[in-house]
């Protein structure tokens, strides 16, 4: 799993015991204001590193390896050379904001004015769909199409590079190309949706879009089925070849090992960012207000379709509690939050990662009083949370920040909902271990794997949603004195 902030490897057995594990931190980099990169050859040797130190520590040798699956951080991209393979700049985060600019000139554009028309007329017309995600289309920094059109906008060698000389590929594609020694060029369709470029209800890469953003067709790699045999690594790597049996985007990845195989199953992942993920079968819901239809993966003839929302900076806001001092260990917050009644009428804004509605917010606390301590800090930055989750509205939870039982007991009384939270919160790497060995023959079918999921907490509603109602108004009332900062 080549995550945010963490590349990590798990070896599970049949019994979906984890048996041996690695983990390296990402090292990001950060050469300009805004900008957030990943040297291509750092993030190589980590990757291969945790696979071998995972295989090694659970007391095993490569050839007991029946496959291996990757889930990747999505929107995370490079361009190389298709016959040298050399990549022409770094890997250009999700979290990069280089192409702030583009993104507000486009928002402010006559011609998306002009398109917003278009489409809400054919919407009208026609009653399809397709049309309702463009008439209010908007470009955020996140997404990867405006960064790709920044690079063959700004950077030399992409420009020069002839018509087909160009590869585009995500975290999934590049290892591909890598651990197969340039034999196999491919994304997969969980993959490809979560680019904005890929158009969910065709299954096509956007033709539209890409001439809009002058983006050339020939640079997007061929689309697989996400439980799919990609072929196997070269032997020079790991000693003998390893079938790569599925690649997976993270958050799609997470909701498969949290089993949400069923239309109205809903998956949280609370780690870096925040996403919650409603499957919604074979029906694709078009893009509204802050959800956003994806694929969550395609298994031979299933296609199945989420629902997703998101938000942003959930662990930068905790991490940089701790760097700060605010505490010095992560597992004392719940109980430095239960400590105190409430937040004392303390709010925190969260704005450590750019919005795409306000590239111009920033963190912050409000009322702030002479006796405000540490404890009503802590509270309200976890407060923060779970009226963010609220807000969302959700049912199943996963992820670093899923340990705080102080988060999650406040967001079941929120949303007057169970929230089970699993056994191993690693559930990217979970999906993907579970996606290749379906691929690979090593569980049969979806039913068998309903079975190996552990519960370890549920989350019960303990008091009633209204209790919190004063301050869920005082920190909505905060947020909107914070825009445009």
């Amino acid at each position: 799993d080549v995550g945010s902030t963490a590349v990590k490897c798990h070896v599970y057995d049949r019994a979906a015991a984890i048996r041996g594990s690695s983990y390296r931190k990402v090292e990001s980099l950060y050469p300009r204001p805004g900008w957030v990169e990943l040297d291509p050859e750092v993030l190589w040797s980590q990757f291969t590193g945790v696979i071998k130190e995972a295989v090694q520590a659970a007391g095993l040798h490569m050839r007991q390896i029946a496959g291996l699956g990757i889930s990747t951080q999505r929107g995370t991209f490079i361009t190389w050379h298709k016959r040298t393979g050399k990549p022409f700049h770094n890997f250009i985060s999700w979290q990069d904001l280089r192409s702030a600019e583009l993104v507000n000139s486009w928002n402010n554009s006559l011609l998306l004015k002009v398109i917003h028309v278009i489409f809400t007329v054919l919407h009208f017309f026609t009653g399809n769909d397709r049309y309702l995600a463009p008439s209010f289309l908007t470009f955020s920094t996140h997404q990867t199409s405006m960064k790709l059109s920044w690079v063959f906008k700004n950077i030399h060698e992409v420009k020069a590079a002839k018509k087909n000389s160009c590869c585009f590929g995500t975290v999934d594609t590049w290892l591909l190309y890598r651990l197969t020694k340039g034999s196999v060029y491919a994304t997969d369709y969980s993959n490809a949706s979560s680019t904005g470029i890929f158009e969910p209800f065709t299954k096509c890469w956007n033709p539209t879009l890409s001439n809009l953003l002058s983006i050339p067709m020939s640079v997007y790699p061929p689309v697989k089925d996400t439980s799919f045999n990609f072929g196997s690594t070269d032997s020079e790597i790991f000693g003998i070849p390893i079938p790569i049996m599925a690649v997976v985007a993270d958050q799609q990845s997470a909701t498969f090992g949290e089993c949400c195989f069923h239309p109205g199953d809903v998956k949280l992942t609370m780690g870096t960012g925040g996403f919650w993920n409603v499957n919604t079968g074979e029906q694709l819901f078009a893009s509204q207000g802050s959800l956003y239809p994806l694929i969550g993966w395609k298994i031979g003839e299933e296609v199945v379709y989420l629902t997703e929302g998101s938000i942003s900076d959930i662990g930068t806001a905790i991490k940089w509690a701790q760097d700060i001092e605010l505490f010095t260990n992560v597992d004392e917050t719940a109980e430095m939050a239960q400590s105190t009644a409430d937040s004392q009428g303390v709010c925190f804004i969260p704005g450590f990662q750019v919005s795409g509605d306000d590239p111009y917010l920033c963190a912050s606390f409000m009322g702030l009083k002479p006796s405000t301590n540490r404890n009503h800090l802590v509270r309200a930055i976890l407060e923060s949370l779970a009226f963010r989750y609220c807000l969302m509205h959700i049912a199943i939870a996963d992820g670093g920040v899923s340990n705080n039982s102080f988060v999650m007991q406040m967001t079941s009384d929120l949303i007057n909902k169970k929230i089970e939270k699993p056994a191993n919160v690693d559930m990217s790497s979970l999906g993907a271990a579970f996606l290749a060995g379906l691929a690979s023959g090593f569980w049969t079918d979806k039913e068998q794997l309903k079975k190996l999921r552990r519960v370890e907490a549920v989350f019960e509603p303990q008091k009633d949603s209204e209790e919190y109602k004063p301050a869920m108004d005082a920190w909505l009332q905060a947020m909107k004195h914070s825009p445009h900062w």
